[in-house]
């Protein structure tokens, strides 16, 4: 039986009637919709719609359907059922027969839908904080592996300033930090119970909204009930976040990718994350690397989506929000997918400090620590600037790195260039240079790795809690 089918005198158009359903894509959401069919029928109960003989059958059949899906893989099979609350009525009802049908008192599908879809983004958020945080402990724990070994940073791919390792693997650290804040901000924002809104008006029986929001964890019931069925910024703004994470990852990957060819040298490839070449016998290519990257478009696609097709829709809920759930669940299954491979991948790499190290102390990224230099000796910055631009540029000429240049041409330069310019432009010195916090100086460095062990310990207990 169809859940609207008494007005109607004609049957569906089989080929509309497969194209418009929704289950073998929402059938995801079961545990959740057997979670909240659960708490209404409590409610229900409580306002005396259901004896408590009846509560017990629903629940009971409640709970055979989800053994049954746990266990039976055909199970979820079903060419007639609608979507995921249709599939449950009628398991429901073929186990304890009409009282089955009872559940849907003072209920519609669009608030069934929006408490469904809020208790999978909450369930995904925990599920991926949880991620998150292995992924910052294997970044943190590389950091202080690391110790002192220095390497190239970059600015428009061109070398620019030796750094700390760590110092470069905490900027990872802070971006996926900045990740795990934006998810608990949507999760806090999410954890409203849109149940006893009806389909646009309310409820109809007079349910406990706040004992249901609070059964099934939320904070409090939604506020308006034509927002409650129509609603959808939760998702959206999930998304969105799991836009910038994939975007981050991105760009972490990239960086793996470039630091990993021959002309770099600084890592090799774990063998269990990479795959060979059907041609070349040589090759060992980064394929989660490239895969994650590629992933990322897939993701942000997602989010651009679910903006365009909620744009347009008039209050309260429209069939089109139909199509905002495939988008949501490929985009969280996607992820979801990414960050343990990535954390894996993270563990087994290797870094090559000493070319790491080597690398650091070419290119010319003591000059603006020979800039410093000059500026500590009273020259104005923007002269001193000059200066050491004219000294790379016979460097250039003379193809030397400015420590290679004899103090006679340094000084015909500019004559505030003394003997201990050498000292100041060796990497330790030009790493020393930037002792503030927040820079690549050894302590702060090692100040920032211990904020970062707090941070994260930190993060991991709200991640405890909310499990």
């Amino acid at each position: 039986m169809k859940m609207w089918s008494g007005r109607f005198r004609q049957p569906l158009d089989p080929e509309f009637e497969r194209w418009q359903r929704s289950f073998p894509f929402d059938q995801c959401l079961l545990p959740y919709e057997l979670e909240a069919s659960r708490a209404h029928a409590r409610a229900l109960e409580h306002a005396g719609i259901l004896s408590s003989e009846e509560l017990a059958d629903i629940l009971r059949g409640l709970e055979q359907i989800r053994e049954r899906a746990k266990n039976d893989g055909q199970f979820l099979a079903d060419d007639e059922a609608e979507d995921v609350h249709h599939f449950v009525e009628k398991q429901l009802v073929a186990l304890v027969g009409e009282t089955g049908y009872k559940l849907h008192s003072s209920r519609s599908r669009n608030e069934q839908i929006a408490t469904d879809l809020r208790l999978y983004v909450r369930s995904t958020i925990d599920q991926l904080q949880s991620f998150l945080a292995d992924w910052l402990d294997v970044l943190l724990t590389r950091a202080q592996k690391a110790g002192e070994t220095a390497m190239p940073a970059y600015t428009h791919l061109q070398r620019a300033e030796p750094v700390l390792v760590a110092h470069w693997l905490l900027a990872y650290v802070e971006m996926f930090l900045r990740d795990s804040g934006r998810l608990a901000d949507v999760r806090a924002r999410l954890n409203v119970c849109p149940l006893g809104s009806g389909a646009i008006a309310g409820a109809t029986l007079p349910v406990d909204r706040g004992a249901t929001a609070a059964d099934l964890g939320f904070d409090a019931p939604t506020a308006n009930s034509i927002d409650a069925t129509s609603d959808r910024d939760f998702v959206l703004e999930f998304v969105q976040a799991l836009s910038l994470l994939s975007l981050h990852l991105s760009r972490w990957a990239e960086e793996m990718i470039l630091f990993s060819t021959q002309e770099y040298g600084f890592i090799s490839l774990p063998e269990a994350y990479s795959t060979g070449s059907s041609a070349m016998p040589q090759k060992k290519n980064g394929d989660l690397l490239e895969l994650t990257r590629g992933k990322a478009g897939r993701v942000i696609g997602a989010a651009t989506t679910l903006l365009m097709t909620v744009k347009g829709l008039p209050l309260a809920y429209n069939k089109d929000m139909q199509e905002t759930q495939e988008p949501l669940f490929d985009a969280s299954q996607t992820v979801v997918s990414i960050l343990p491979l990535v954390t894996g991948w993270m563990k087994e790499m290797e870094f090559n400090y000493p070319r790491m190290q080597q690398a650091a102390q070419g290119g010319f990224m003591n000059a603006w620590a020979a800039a410093t230099y000059l500026v500590e000796r009273g020259v104005p910055s923007r002269l001193a600037h000059e200066a050491v631009g004219k000294a790379v540029k016979l460097c250039v000429e003379q193809e030397c790195e400015l420590q290679d240049l004899v103090l006679a041409h340094l000084q015909q330069i500019h004559p505030a260039f003394g003997n201990d310019i050498y000292q100041a432009l060796t990497l330790a010195a030009v790493l020393a240079i930037h002792d503030v916090e927040g820079g690549t100086a050894l302590v702060p460095v090692k100040e920032a790795i211990q904020r970062a062990e707090q941070r994260i310990a930190h993060f991991r207990g709200e991640v405890h809690a909310h499990a």
